[in-house]
């Protein structure tokens, strides 16, 4: 058994498979007699677990989180029929029982692994499959959606909202990045502003919330930060899993000027100091990926003032 354990009332919540099952039984008799397991890398922000065979549950580690259930359970059937690749279907949302004090949700499972277990067959074309994604969901009606929030730590929103903290990271870590160019990056981003109609935003487009099927893009995951804004922070993928070439191929494809790519670099960066300068408590994966990331920022910043 996996146990997950988060303070809630001075009390330690344990999220585990005993927890859902008892959930399961009690709300949704129909599936009292699945098997339930964890997921394997299943998440951060959300403990996921199999139901059966075709089925997930999703939990929400901690009351930040709580609030994108109902989100995703309005937006995500919307959004599905007008995207060119699968999203999570919810199938059922669960009330606070049995110590666990938030709703949560249950999921059609989504076939496909994660990028860290599965190989790309080519990284040109599944950039040119995610930004088919993105011009698909920029395309959508944004309106009554959700503004950038505490529900999705404001992604789409004002990259001000972080300055303190981005300076702070910067000054704990002179001496091992190039601070004087993170802050011209981030000061340089903190300069524009998206002048446009909001577009939604996935708000945590990472490779761990991509699905690979054969080496090629299958699915599009966790959206937990959808809202609709600026989707300069959506582009952070063009540094954490793109290189020179690919990420080329990502740039110029996308229609976003130039302001937009210099914000979606700031995001980048923001994200990657923290993580670095201990700002933050991440999982495994961040906190191994921080450094490149940083490195790559610098490296294309760098490259593009040449």
């Amino acid at each position: 058994m996996k146990n997950s354990e988060k303070t809630h009332n001075n009390k330690r919540l344990i999220i585990d498979d005993t927890l859902v099952c008892r959930l399961i039984a009690a709300q949704f008799s129909q599936w009292k007699d699945l098997s339930v397991r964890p997921v394997a890398n299943g998440g951060w922000d959300n403990r996921t677990f199999h139901l059966g065979d075709q089925m997930l549950v999703r939990m929400p580690s901690a009351a930040d989180y709580a609030a994108q259930v109902e989100k995703e359970h309005r937006w995500l059937p919307t959004l599905a029929p007008l995207l060119p690749l699968p999203i999570p279907e919810p199938l059922a949302m669960g009330e606070p029982a049995e110590g666990y004090p938030w709703k949560w949700s249950i999921y059609r499972w989504l076939e496909g692994n994660t990028i860290a277990s599965t190989p790309i067959a080519n990284l040109d074309n599944f950039a040119i499959d995610l930004v088919q994604f993105f011009l698909a969901l920029h395309r959508i009606d944004p309106t009554g959606g959700h503004l950038p929030g505490p529900h999705n730590f404001y992604r789409g929103g004002a990259l001000a909202t972080y300055d303190n903290e981005t300076r702070q990271a910067i000054a704990v870590l002179k001496g091992k990045i190039d601070a004087d160019v993170a802050t011209k990056i981030w000061e340089t981003a903190l300069a524009t502003t998206w002048h446009h109609s909001p577009v939604w935003v996935h708000g945590d487009m990472s490779a761990g919330n991509l699905l690979v099927k054969e080496g090629r893009l299958s699915a599009v995951i966790d959206f937990g930060g959808l809202a609709i804004g600026d989707p300069a922070c959506d582009l952070a993928i063009a540094w954490t899993l793109f290189r020179e070439k690919s990420r080329e191929v990502f740039r110029s494809r996308l229609p976003l000027d130039a302001d937009t790519w210099a914000r979606g670099r700031a995001w980048t960066l923001w994200k990657a100091l923290i993580v670095a300068a201990g700002l933050t408590e991440t999982n495994q994966v961040e906190t191994e990926q921080c450094w490149h990331t940083i490195r790559e920022v610098l490296a294309d910043y760098n490259n593009a003032i040449k």
